[in-house]
């Protein structure tokens, strides 16, 4: 099973609660695809092992061959190469390595080179889990392919869980980060920005048609109402609330998972893959509401 923990905004608490949920069943595989700010490593401490560097094919152009017919320029939909005069002119930083102008250079004056994104590593980390993270190279735009092949390196798909910490908001890395899972965690927080974040999480995730539940993070007496009735009516299931306490944030900012600081979360966050699965393969989950607060 794969579940991927996400949020529509930044400092939600979703990594906080991917660690915490990998370290109490316990996982088997722990992705983090938050490949411009990979920080699950500081919950897990992982000893990296293995190291892969992240490329792409981009586009050569052999000055000799070329014609100047423009071509090239016509098929990219990314506008990663174009015609200025009679030179052709490459912008490695849009280039999404698709090949379409390799294909249709009819003078076959374009080689494919490797453009090198990012890095992937992984290694055992605690509770026996397998770790892997994808980085992203400083300046670069482009999280996607990094992410892509983070899962296609160490996804694996018949492990009894797979968690994937997705990046903060609703961009094109979240879906990436998302395609292929069985279960979505959405982490939120009982404010204005959390509420307005979280509607947009749950509108991706419904356009994606997977199930999913709610996590309300730093919940205060009196200031989750807003949260709890958006979720009501929109049919997600609240799974956990995690109070704003002062020993769980001097403990996080320590590192330690959310069972470290408090060994009663262990059940609750074992109790809430119970839950999980049940609604993954329901196909009336998205209109039950559950809570496992108690």
């Amino acid at each position: 099973m794969i579940i991927a923990v996400a949020s529509g905004k930044g400092g939600t608490g979703k990594t906080t609660v991917a660690t915490s949920l990998a370290a109490a069943v316990p996982a088997d595989t722990f992705l983090d695809c938050d490949v411009e700010a990979p920080d699950a490593h500081i919950f897990l401490n992982p000893e990296f092992q293995e190291q892969k560097n992240v490329d792409i094919l981009i586009p050569q152009v052999d000055l000799q061959k070329c014609t100047a017919c423009g071509k090239c320029a016509d098929v990219c939909q990314f506008n990663a190469i174009a015609l200025m005069g009679q030179n052709p002119l490459v912008f490695p930083s849009l280039c999404h390595g698709c090949g379409s102008c390799t294909l249709n250079c009819p003078e076959e004056a374009i080689q494919e080179v490797p453009r090198t994104l990012g890095v992937l590593e992984s290694g055992p980390a605690a509770h026996g889990i397998q770790f892997a993270q994808g980085l992203l190279n400083v300046g670069e735009p482009m999280a996607v392919p990094v992410i892509s092949q983070l899962k296609k390196w160490r996804s694996q798909r018949n492990t009894h869980l797979e968690i994937r910490d997705a990046p903060p908001g609703t961009s094109c890395p979240v879906v990436e980060s998302l395609r292929g899972a069985d279960f979505v965690l959405l982490v939120t927080e009982p404010t204005p920005f959390g509420l307005h974040d979280l509607k947009l999480a749950a509108r991706v995730v419904k356009e994606l048609n997977l199930p999913s539940g709610v996590i309300i993070n730093r919940d205060r007496e009196g200031m989750s109402g807003e949260v709890r009735s958006f979720c009501k009516r929109a049919g997600l299931p609240i799974l956990i609330s995690i109070p704003l306490k002062r020993d769980i944030a001097e403990g996080t900012a320590r590192g330690q998972t959310l069972i470290d600081i408090d060994s009663k979360y262990r059940k609750r966050f074992q109790n809430m893959f119970k839950e999980i699965s049940s609604l993954s393969v329901l196909p009336d989950s998205q209109q039950r509401f559950h809570s496992l607060e108690g």
